[in-house]
């Protein structure tokens, strides 16, 4: 008994100290992102929509990376598992070509759709061609964006979470500091009761998307050296010509969570175009919901990302026990952090908005979407644990049909119905949202029952 005991705590706190930094460094990141919005939101209605309008572009693009990364995350984390480190290397060096190849290829698409992007999205005339600048200086250091989330994604699979968070810090920390001298014209500000005159380039909302294109340039280039001299998984003499032996098997993982991530995020596009096409407030509202949603999901994120890592340890390790014991710690735990997370989420939601918009009716519409996201929550923490278990252990192809089924049967389909026949709004195009979350928490707690996400079942 003490013996099992003893286990358990230990793989708690492992589990904590690969969680942590990563709930950290995307705490810094949603931190960033209220700063950025609020700083936009400073400028008007206008400024915020026009950079909420492609944020869900933003998503289907991160997502598509990220996916690439889920395919290096299972290589390497079964390789460290099984103790195999130069097969962990060899995997490192493929991703390094892949970040080459998706990274340039990603800045020719992004910087050409520029102009198109915000047509697509229905963005109201009058904000469509601020919505197209913002958009292509965003996307202009593509291929350093790249390698910070799939070199970022090879750190934590081989158990390296801090060095992320450290760099994420570094990149918050310079695009709130360029923010603040490139949104804003010069101004005098009160300093210890001294009014001193501080530079600034007036450049707007292109000034927000100017500041966020250097942070993530600088970004970039940290987590590649840092990766190049790492002592577990630096890429250094090994061959950088694609080698099937690997590519292969991370394609198999990585290509159904490549479209499951791409359909879903698709969706999010779509789903954002029909709320566009309810205006202004509406569409102020939704991002603004989404900002602070974002940070309400950082325990649940931060824990699937070590639920994968530890999944795929255990894999590779061969220990059937080992994953038993990581599922019958991990889904009570994240249960409790999703409840707590949900309930501040209810009560704070009008203080929340408040941060971010004066409207009454935006602050409005914002509360009660984001209130009716809280009660889900702990339905949603279930969801993404198992998933990241499957991530871990390579079993992607059965979350991607969930994904897919519940986002365009669900959620697409029912806003649909909701916005464009019947004549309804944001809260219920929300409730679509939600009735999506809560169809995955049943289809994976009947995966979870059947033990379809253990491999050694």
């Amino acid at each position: 008994m003490m013996n099992g005991e003893s286990t358990k705590r230990g793989i708690l706190a492992v589990i904590l100290t690969l969680a942590w930094p990563t709930m950290l460094e995307q705490l810094m990141q949603t931190a960033v992102q209220y700063i950025d919005t609020a700083m936009v939101g400073m400028l008007g209605t206008q400024a915020t929509a026009a950079v909420g309008s492609t944020a869900t572009v933003n998503w289907l693009i991160s997502s598509t990376v990220s996916a690439v990364g889920v395919g290096f995350l299972s290589y390497i984390a079964k390789a460290c598992g099984a103790g195999d480190r130069d097969g962990a290397r060899r995997a490192v060096s493929q991703a390094v070509l892949a970040v080459a190849v998706i990274g340039s290829l990603l800045t020719v698409l992004t910087t050409a759709a520029s102009g198109r992007v915000p047509v697509w999205m229905r963005v109201e005339p009058g904000i469509q061609k601020m919505a197209s600048r913002y958009f292509l200086i965003l996307y202009l250091p593509m291929l350093p964006r790249t390698a910070s989330i799939i070199f970022g994604t090879v750190l934590r699979a081989a158990g390296d979470t801090r060095t992320p968070m450290k760099i994420g810090g570094l990149v918050n920390l310079i695009n709130v500091a360029l923010n603040f001298f490139l949104i804003y014209p010069s101004r005098e500000i009160e300093l210890l009761s001294v009014r001193i005159t501080v530079f600034g380039a007036g450049f707007g909302v292109a000034g927000a998307a100017a500041a966020s294109a250097v942070a993530f340039t600088v970004g970039g280039l940290c987590i590649t050296r840092v990766l190049w001299r790492h002592p577990l998984v630096s890429p250094q003499g090994q061959s950088f010509h694609p080698d099937a032996r690997i590519l292969k098997p991370c394609l198999r993982v990585a290509f159904p969570n490549m479209l499951q991530r791409f359909g879903t995020s698709l969706g999010y596009v779509a789903f954002a175009a029909m709320i566009n096409s309810l205006g202004e407030a509406a569409t102020a509202a939704h991002t603004i919901a989404n900002t602070v949603e974002s940070a309400f999901y950082i325990p649940g994120y931060g824990m699937q990302t070590a639920a994968a890592t530890l999944a795929g340890n255990a894999y590779g390790a061969g220990d059937r026990r080992r994953m038993k014991t990581l599922a019958s710690m991990f889904i009570p735990l994240e249960t409790a952090l999703m409840i707590g997370s949900g309930a501040i989420l209810f009560l704070a939601a009008p203080a929340l908005v408040g941060l971010f918009s004066s409207v009454g009716e935006v602050i409005a519409l914002g509360t009660s979407v984001l209130r009716m996201v809280a009660v889900s929550e702990p339905f949603y923490g279930f969801s993404i644990i198992v998933e990241g278990f499957m991530m871990g252990v390579g079993r992607t192809r059965r979350p991607f049909v969930y994904n897919i089924l519940g986002m365009w049967l669900v959620r697409i389909v029912g806003t649909f119905l909701c916005t464009q026949w019947f004549g309804l709004g944001l809260v219920a195009a929300w409730a679509c949202m939600i009735a999506h979350n809560l169809l995955l928490f049943v289809l994976y707690l009947v995966c979870y029952v059947r033990g379809a996400w253990n491999p050694f079942q």
